[in-house]
């Protein structure tokens, strides 16, 4: 187990290299100049070049791409050419609003996709699979922010249940604030015993998760469905049966958890397309995390918070799919003696 692990996180040094490479590369071809985004339009060359030394562009590529990894290396994004603070800072103060998002996202499919996909297998070709199923293909098939403009319409603009953007209204913020000791809302202000602005951040997040969930949770249903099927043609499961075993046991002890090391996997690349496919809900909801920060980043070319959002997102992507591996040999105790 301990040599698995050693070359899992070897692997994932040497993806997460590539990564920083192929970023470093991108950033510096791209036909725009981040100087332009510092001095405005007409600069003169003498600004030009004194901002090229500030930024290190004046250096040889190899050099700056050096002087790159070293700065990762330590922690340092580099300072933001838009908002002139620490990107590492920018990172901080929004990536929580991107992990409670996803994270309510993810626990959202896990449990509603799995044992919708479980009904489906052992109702197989009856309606409730052929319902499961045909919101599956819709839910893939459907544009992310069509759903989440959908989703607006009925619930705020129709129904009125719901509110339409960021993470919690600003008369609520000023009337009942509450210690930001985790930048998770709702569980802040459980720690402050606040409801009123809990109640206010819960209504903010449905929406947004319910639009980020769908397409994911349509995926995994669908791939339960498949695995349960694949399971309960096992002879083992049939000799089960025979012996009088009741379905449920049959169904939740014996099958779902012959099917939980795929599923792993399933969830988290799930949660990893979560991270990067937020950035369009953010968008559509204004919410303020890091997809609206990327793409403001993006349109201004502000190279270094591009960077270091990108370098983090695949950071946080590679860990959570090291964290599944890890969860395979919790699952089945089978893997600890290859």
């Amino acid at each position: 187990m301990t040599r698995y692990v050693a070359q899992r996180v070897a692997m994932l040094g040497v993806i997460l290299f590539g990564v920083m490479t192929v970023t470093f590369m991108l950033s510096r071809i791209l036909p725009s100049s981040p100087v332009e985004v510092m001095l405005g339009h007409r600069p003169t060359p003498e600004q030009v070049e004194a901002a090229k030394k500030l930024l290190g562009l004046d250096r040889p590529l190899h050099e700056q791409f050096v002087a790159y990894l070293g700065d990762i290396a330590t922690g340092n994004f580099g300072e933001s050419l838009l908002t002139g603070r620490p990107v590492v800072s920018d990172i901080a103060d929004r990536a929580t609003a991107t992990f409670e998002l996803t994270t309510l996202a993810v626990l959202l499919v896990i449990f509603v996709g799995v044992p919708l996909g479980v009904l489906s297998a052992v109702n197989r070709n009856s309606v409730v699979d052929h319902a499961t199923r045909t919101f599956s293909i819709a839910g893939v098939a459907l544009p992310v922010f069509l759903i989440g403009m959908l989703l607006q319409m009925l619930f705020y603009g129709s129904l009125n249940w719901f509110p339409l953007q960021s993470r919690i209204d600003s008369e609520v913020l000023l009337d009942f604030p509450f210690e930001k000791h985790t930048g998770f809302y709702l569980l802040d202000t459980v720690l402050d015993g606040n409801w009123v602005a809990l109640q206010s951040a819960a209504l903010h997040l449905a929406l947004p998760v319910l639009t980020l969930a769908i397409a994911s949770l349509a995926v995994v249903t669908r791939i339960t469905r498949n695995l349960m099927i694949e399971v309960l043609g096992q002879d083992y499961i049939r000799t089960a049966r025979a012996y009088g075993v009741p379905e449920r046991v049959i169904n939740f002890r014996y099958a779902l958890k012959a099917t939980l090391v795929p599923m792993l996997t399933v969830i988290g690349l799930t949660y990893g397309f979560m991270l990067g496919g937020s950035v369009v809900v953010e968008f559509v909801f204004d919410w303020p995390g890091l997809g609206g920060y990327v793409v403001g980043a993006i349109t201004k070319n502000d190279y270094p918070a591009v960077m270091g959002v990108t370098v983090f997102l695949a950071t946080m992507y590679l860990t959570i799919n090291l964290v599944i591996d890890l969860l395979y040999f919790a699952v089945d105790p089978r893997l600890r003696y290859k």
